[in-house]
């Protein structure tokens, strides 16, 4: 079994992830071999973001490794430091994103459910994403461009195609 470390193991960066919002990530827990939570280990610069501020509808786990974050919540916004553990509840209560405002890099672990689907809520954009666990099925949307009613679309079994 492998044992990753957080303070050691590579973190790898996404090119695609647009200035303001570029992190570093380790898949610790995956690597460690769970599969049941998951397990992410971040670096986050100076003057970058983890994520947009979002909810989704399974708590998730935050433990500051090293640095300081603003934490931004519901609530308002904090700074929080090395050793600090926040949960963060399903729904729109634990809405949450963290910004590195300081001179150094911080590192953070995230813990969170590994089932699928997941969805996650983006307030200030007005998306929702679903992923499924098949790519070809995840999409991400504006709320006010995707509402439609339930049964929009819908036929009976004999009514033919819908006009």
């Amino acid at each position: 079994m492998d044992r990753p470390n957080v303070f050691t193991d590579p973190y790898e960066y996404d090119s695609s992830d647009p200035e303001g919002y570029r992190s570093a990530m380790s898949r610790v827990g995956e690597r460690a071999g769970g599969r049941e939570t998951v397990v992410k280990a971040y670096e986050i610069p100076p003057g970058e973001r983890l994520c947009p501020y979002h909810y989704e509808f399974v708590e998730e786990w935050l433990l500051i490794l090293t640095g300081e974050l603003e934490l931004r919540t519901p609530a308002g916004t904090e700074t929080i430091g090395r050793g600090e553990l926040v949960c963060f509840p399903a729904g729109p209560d634990g809405a949450h994103q963290l910004t590195n405002r300081s001179g150094d890099v911080a590192r953070v672990l995230m813990f969170s459910s590994g089932r699928e689907p997941a969805v996650a809520v983006y307030p200030d954009s007005d998306k929702i994403g679903v992923w499924t666990g098949r790519r070809e099925d995840e999409f991400m949307l504006r709320r006010a461009d995707g509402n439609v009613g339930y049964y929009d679309g819908e036929v009976q079994p004999g009514d033919g195609p819908p006009d």
